[in-house]
């Protein structure tokens, strides 16, 4: 009669003696470390194949790691959520000002900072430094704690996420800009820039200044308006170069101040003084100050005499001084 395959692989379960614990261990598939658990009536002996399908495939454990990732966030965010009503029955019993009640109140914001670091992830397209938003955002979430009150029967997440995000703006507006825009200008853009996203998804391309208006039932000129207030968030240095072109700075590239452009006013209203005045008059003052000839040069040119001319000049001052009406 032929032996049982257990009986032939184990020989200590035949009463023979007793053999090493390492081939026992090696050799029975259903306790080894490691073994595919052998289907009932097929013997997996050593070079046999397992059954693939007996046993759970090697990925089947990072699967389900990464099924349980979610619901380990999840899990995190309800013990938040508990632990913060635990807490605040607990601050409610505390007086204020006693070192109890400050150890809890500090328990209650480490407990619900990761809320402040998503509402600050908002913000990121404004380059600023996250830890700066962060800080301003639990400022948001302390003034929200001391405000909270549990017996309304609202969340404490819903409550405190409008403080944290409004006390992120108020810094933004207030310390960010140093380009200070109207307070409409500044809301309006709000809208511009949501309609242009919606735009944007609906045509599948960048939307024209006309049809942001048209979404908004303004004129085009509100519209550019509120696109270059909401670019202003910082002055432009003159001084700094200018980046990724390699230009210099803009005060580099400025005209320089003309010296004779405080004359220009002047000039023009003597053009306008001077032709009112007699032909030989009008020679001689553009003989005097525009070609700085002498008064004896003059007469010499006009063929008259240098007292002629003296008074000839005198005269046209005069005039000159009675036409012109604008003050000194």
């Amino acid at each position: 009669m032929p032996e049982a395959p257990h009986q032939r692989d184990n020989p200590g379960n035949a009463g023979g003696p007793a053999g090493p614990a390492g081939p026992r261990a090696a050799d029975s598939p259903a306790t080894g470390p490691g073994a595919t658990p052998a289907t009932p009536g097929t013997p997996a002996g050593p070079g046999r194949a397992p059954d693939p399908g007996a046993g759970p495939s090697p990925d089947a454990g990072s699967d389900s790691e990464t099924q349980s990732a979610p619901r380990t966030r999840e899990s995190r965010g309800a013990d938040a959520r508990a632990l913060t009503q635990v807490l605040f029955k607990e601050i409610s019993t505390l007086e204020p000002g006693t070192p109890e009640h400050a150890r809890v109140r500090a328990a209650l914001i480490e407990a619900n900072l990761p809320l402040v670091r998503y509402a600050a992830a908002r913000f990121r397209s404004r380059n600023e430094p996250m830890e700066d938003v962060v800080q301003v955002g639990t400022i948001g979430l302390i003034n929200a704690i001391d405000r909270f009150d549990p017996d309304r029967g609202v969340q404490f997440p819903t409550f405190a996420m409008p403080t944290v995000v409004g006390e992120i703006k108020r810094y933004f507006r207030d310390n960010v800009r140093t380009v200070h825009v109207p307070r409409r200008l500044h809301e309006l853009w709000v809208q511009v820039n949501g309609a242009s996203e919606d735009l944007t998804v609906l045509h599948g391309r960048s939307p024209t200044t006309a049809e942001i208006a048209e979404r908004l039932k303004i004129g085009e000129d509100e519209v550019l308006a509120c696109i270059e207030a909401g670019r202003s968030y910082h002055a432009t240095s003159l001084e700094a170069a200018q980046e990724g072109d390699g230009l210099p700075g803009l005060l580099d590239r400025l005209g320089y101040e003309d010296p004779a452009l405080a004359g220009v006013e002047h000039r023009d209203l003597v053009r306008h003084l001077l032709v009112q005045l007699p032909e030989r008059e009008q020679r001689i003052l553009l003989l005097r100050y525009y070609s700085n000839l002498t008064q004896s040069q003059i007469s010499a040119e006009l063929g008259v005499s240098q007292m002629h001319v003296s008074r000839l000049l005198s005269r046209s001052f005069a005039r000159l001084r009675s036409a012109n009406r604008i003050d000194a």
